[in-house]
C-alpha cells in the first residue's frame, strides 16, 4: 500500500487527510472512511486501510473538523456543530481531491454522517455502508436504557447517582462507563491502541463529543439527542449495507429503519461482536465489505 498525508482548507480551518492506494490498483471508485463520535477522529478505523489491496480500491481517511489533526475550534458556539457543517466539510474535501464517483463507509456517527450525505442524493455516490450506526437518537437513548438494566446493580447506581448529580467526571462514573464499554462498545481486552488513541484526542479536546453527544456513548445529552433521518431514508437512491454486531449499543432497533427504509439495503449481524467490530473481528468485518464492493464500479 502507498499512503499519502495532507490537509485541505475548510471554512477557517482545514481537514487533514490519509489516502492508501493499492499496490495493484483497478479502475474502479475510491472509498471514504467516515468516523464516529463526532470527534473520535480516524485513528480507531485506521485498520480499514486494508481495504486498498482487499479490492484494489483508494481509501480515503480524514479527521473531521474538530478533531484528531484538523483544526479545533473549542470557542465555536454550540450551534456551529451540526450534521450540515459535517456533510460540507466532506464535499469540500472530495472536491479538493477531484474525486468525483465514490463510496462511503461509515461507522457509528460516520453512517449517521453517511446517510446524511446519502439522502441528498450527490451525483457521485455509488454506494453507501453503515455500520453500528442508528437511525435516530431517541431510539439509541432507548435502547442504551434498556442495555443499562442488565448491568450489575452497582455499576447502575454509580451512573444513575452521577447524572443526576452532574458529576460524569467522578472516577466512579468513569469506572462504571467502562462497564458498559466493555460488554457493548469494545470486547477486545486489552483495548486495542487505535481505539485507546482516538479516545485520548477525544479527552484532550472533547469540544465536538461533549457538545453534540453528551460525556459517553449512552448519556446522550447533546445537540443531536433528537436527532434522526428515518423520515428520509427512502430517498437514498444507492445499494446500501447495514452491519452491526450481536452485542452492539446499536441495537437491531436502532438500525432496522435503515434496511426497512432504504429501497436498495440488506443488512449482516456479526456474531460474538459489539460496536467495533471491525476491530474485534477485522477480518470477518473486512471480508463482508470486500463482498459487498464486489461487482460495483
Amino acid at each position: 500500500m502507498r499512503i499519502h498525508e495532507s490537509s485541505s482548507p475548510f471554512r477557517d480551518g482545514f481537514t487533514w487527510f490519509r489516502i492508501t492506494e493499492p499496490d495493484t490498483p483497478r479502475d474502479l471508485d475510491p472509498v471514504f472512511i467516515l468516523h464516529g463520535g463526532p470527534g473520535m477522529a480516524h485513528d480507531y478505523v485506521r485498520n480499514l486501510d486494508r481495504l486498498a489491496d482487499l479490492t484494489g480500491r483508494t481509501v480515503v481517511h480524514y479527521d473531521q473538523i474538530g478533531c484528531g489533526r484538523s483544526s479545533h475550534h473549542p470557542d465555536a458556539p454550540a450551534d456551529h456543530w451540526t450534521p450540515q457543517l459535517f456533510v460540507d466539510e466532506f464535499h469540500a474535501l472530495r472536491e479538493h481531491l477531484g474525486i468525483d464517483t465514490y463510496h462511503v463507509l461509515g461507522q457509528s456517527w460516520g453512517g449517521m454522517l453517511g446517510a446524511e450525505i446519502a439522502v441528498r442524493r450527490p451525483q457521485g455516490l455509488r454506494g453507501l455502508m453503515i455500520c453500528n450506526s442508528p437511525a435516530s437518537m431517541p431510539l439509541w437513548t432507548s435502547e442504551a436504557a434498556r442495555l443499562r438494566v442488565d448491568l450489575p446493580v452497582a455499576t447502575r447506581y454509580a451512573l444513575d447517582i452521577h447524572e443526576a448529580d452532574g458529576t460524569t467526571d467522578h472516577p466512579d462514573y468513569v469506572a462504571a462507563t467502562q462497564v458498559f464499554y466493555e460488554r457493548h462498545v469494545c470486547r477486545v481486552v486489552p483495548t486495542p491502541q487505535d481505539f485507546v488513541d482516538s479516545e485520548q484526542q477525544m479527552l484532550a479536546d472533547p469540544t465536538v463529543y461533549h457538545t453534540m453527544n453528551g460525556p459517553n456513548e449512552f448519556h446522550v445529552i447533546g445537540t443531536l439527542r433528537e436527532w434522526s433521518v428515518i423520515d428520509r431514508l427512502p430517498s437514498i437512491d444507492v445499494p446500501t449495507l447495514v452491519v452491526a454486531g450481536e452485542f452492539d449499543e446499536a441495537t437491531p432497533a436502532t438500525w432496522r429503519p435503515f434496511v426497512e427504509s432504504i429501497p436498495d439495503a440488506r443488512s449482516h449481524v456479526f456474531r460474538d461482536a459489539s460496536h467495533c467490530v471491525h476491530l474485534e473481528q477485522p477480518d470477518e468485518f473486512l471480508g463482508v465489505i470486500a463482498e459487498h464492493l464486489a461487482g460495483r464500479p
